[in-house]
């Protein structure tokens, strides 16, 4: 790095400042050099953008990634706190109408790293959400892309994050875990040995996020989401998305054929929660914070458990299971429960959604989706 650059106060620098909501937005010089990293900061940061203590007013955020399963739901409810202006919204595919009306929307891919800077420079960001990555049987099926995307893109928002001194969140999963990895329940610390390369890079970006935080003061965010469960958004080739599909054939066909076996139990949340964990543990100071990443839980059930959920309001629904192989070999490697204590006792998590109102919710929702876009309901 170039002399005269200015980065974060690394945390253990700044054990003498008071906690006042958050820490510190201090900032100091320094001549030390990153021999590793693929590029030297920019010097193009003014002393007034460093002035401000962007934590004290609403925050303006970007979203990577943001026309997959988690990016429209977040951004809705960003907006609906702080202003439809106060959210960008990115992808490389083209928005849906309503989409493009409710707010900021432009084009990003992770991997061009000036492009990113030049919207986080241009709109003044202060929090980046990194949802850009190819999930885990997707990744599978293309081991090179998904090596690309989530691991060089991680690092390109990682670079510019530590460079402009944001809040940089970025999601991790229940993939991050392994066959040697306690699984009933893991815990937020343990053996992770993921046998996906969607797991491997989470492992990655925790460690990393974890490692820039305590060296240079990267205020890194990361939270272990379990199977997360949506209407409004396409499955995104995820090992949990059964639990979505379902609910379509159900009001549709009547039939849903399983790609898991019935036992196979998983953590599982419905989108509303994941998304008002992430708010939540955004907003929270970072005096509170005793971890970088945290397991978030709600609820845990098999397909068969939810089948007969699903049947306490459709009695006739039938499911057939034909396990497939690479989808099951990797359920059979993820815990069977989290942990989330820390998360409880440090900012307050409780999930609203338990496997009942789920159901309910999700049943009404897919209804009225399905009834609106014109397509029978059985």
């Amino acid at each position: 790095m170039q002399p005269g650059v200015q980065v974060c106060m690394p945390a253990a620098a700044m054990l003498g400042v008071l906690c006042r909501g958050c820490l510190s937005r201090t900032q100091h010089q320094t001549s030390r050099s990153f021999n590793s990293w693929p590029r030297r900061m920019s010097r193009w940061n003014s002393q007034e953008s460093l002035s401000t203590d962007t934590h004290q007013e609403s925050p303006r955020v970007l979203i990577t990634g943001g026309l997959g399963q988690l990016g429209v739901g977040l951004a809705e409810m960003l907006r609906s706190q702080y202003g439809p202006e106060s959210v960008i919204l990115s992808d490389i595919k083209k928005p849906p109408s309503h989409v493009y009306a409710s707010g900021p929307f432009v084009y990003a891919d992770v991997l061009d790293y000036k492009r990113l800077r030049e919207l986080i420079v241009n709109n003044r960001i202060t929090w980046l959400v990194h949802y850009s990555a190819l999930l885990s049987a997707v990744g599978e099926a293309n081991v090179a892309l998904a090596r690309k995307i989530n691991i060089t893109g991680l690092h390109n928002v990682l670079d510019l994050a530590l460079e402009n001194c944001l809040r940089l969140f970025v999601p991790s999963t229940i993939g991050a875990f392994g066959p040697s990895s306690p699984r009933d329940p893991a815990p937020d610390l343990c053996v992770q040995r993921p046998r996906t390369i969607y797991g491997v890079s989470k492992v990655h970006g925790e460690l990393m996020g974890e490692y820039l935080h305590h060296k240079y003061g990267l205020d890194f965010r990361c939270l272990r989401y379990p199977g997360v469960i949506s209407v409004n958004t396409p499955l995104g080739g995820g090992t949990t998305d059964y639990a979505v599909q379902i609910f379509h054939d159900a009001l549709s066909t009547g039939h849903h054929e399983c790609y898991l076996r019935p036992d196979t139990r998983l953590p599982m949340m419905h989108i509303s929660d994941c998304h008002r964990a992430t708010i939540e543990f955004m907003q929270t100071p970072e005096c509170q914070l005793s971890l970088r990443t945290y397991n978030i839980a709600a609820m845990s059930f098999t397909p068969q458990e939810l089948a007969q959920e699903i049947r306490k309001h459709l009695p006739n629904l039938k499911v057939t299971y034909n396990p497939d192989s690479v989808r099951q070999t990797i359920a059979d490697s993820w815990p069977v429960r989290f942990d989330d204590s820390n998360a409880r006792r440090d900012w307050g998590w409780a999930p609203a959604f338990g496997l009942d109102e789920m159901v309910t919710d999700m049943l009404c929702s897919v209804r009225d989706k399905r009834t609106r876009e014109g397509f029978p309901v059985s």
